[in-house]
């Protein structure tokens, strides 16, 4: 099967299945009234190490929305373009129907944090709370926004990039200086109303060159 974009001949749309797993960010902000929100994207990952940033691909009405129209990501948005920080909170297997809760398209004013019955905790640098029962939490200070064109009028596409300035990782998962990720089972997101756990893990180091010294 051959198609261009523009013309998919398929029932649904098929590229959130295309792309996969995607880890699920988890992003915790908060407003400039102080209202918690906690909200999971399925376009989420590492972009750089040194130092480390992250990304997040929320997708938003320009124009600013009613508390009656309400929906999750536009919040976590419109939060970190105004406070300019957020939390990124990992999402495992063990939390899935929390995560999923947490993507309900509730107004503004509410508290996901109250919704999903999850525990909010202070962070050491930035204003978001952390999900206490999430065993990694990344504390980021907002970066930038890159801005896409979207299909549909009156939307885009945003990528906010944040910079990593705390770290929380729960000592159960460290085992002799090595995080353990088997045992955390991170979630993360396939096709359509799909999600997976990391169960299998295989070790090999970097190939070298000339290729025969990758040889058994």
């Amino acid at each position: 099967m051959y198609f261009i974009p523009e013309d998919c001949p398929l029932k649904h749309d098929p590229y959130s299945a295309l792309v996969i797993p995607r880890p699920i960010g988890w992003i915790s902000t908060l407003s400039e009234s102080g209202v918690r929100n906690l909200a999971p994207f399925a376009l989420f990952n590492l972009v750089s190490y040194k130092p480390p940033h992250v990304m997040f691909a929320p997708t938003a009405q320009v124009k600013k929305l009613s508390s009656r129209e309400g929906c999750n990501s536009k919040d976590t948005l419109n939060n970190v373009q105004k406070t300019k920080e957020f939390v990124v909170n990992m999402a495992t297997w063990r939390l899935k129907d929390s995560v999923w809760l947490s993507s309900i398209p509730a107004p503004p004013e509410v508290d996901e944090f109250d919704v999903t019955g999850l525990t909010a905790i202070s962070s050491n640098l930035v204003a978001p709370y952390r999900v206490k029962e999430s065993p990694v939490n990344l504390e980021c200070i907002y970066s930038q926004t890159i801005v896409l064109p979207h299909e549909e009028s009156g939307l885009k596409n945003h990528i906010v990039i944040g910079k990593v300035v705390g770290v929380h990782i729960d000592d159960s998962f460290i085992n002799d200086g090595i995080i353990d990720e088997m045992k955390l089972e991170p979630m993360a997101r396939l096709g359509y109303l799909n999600y997976t756990r990391v169960s299998e893990i295989n070790s090999k180091p970097f190939p070298v060159w000339p290729p025969e010294n990758n040889r058994d």
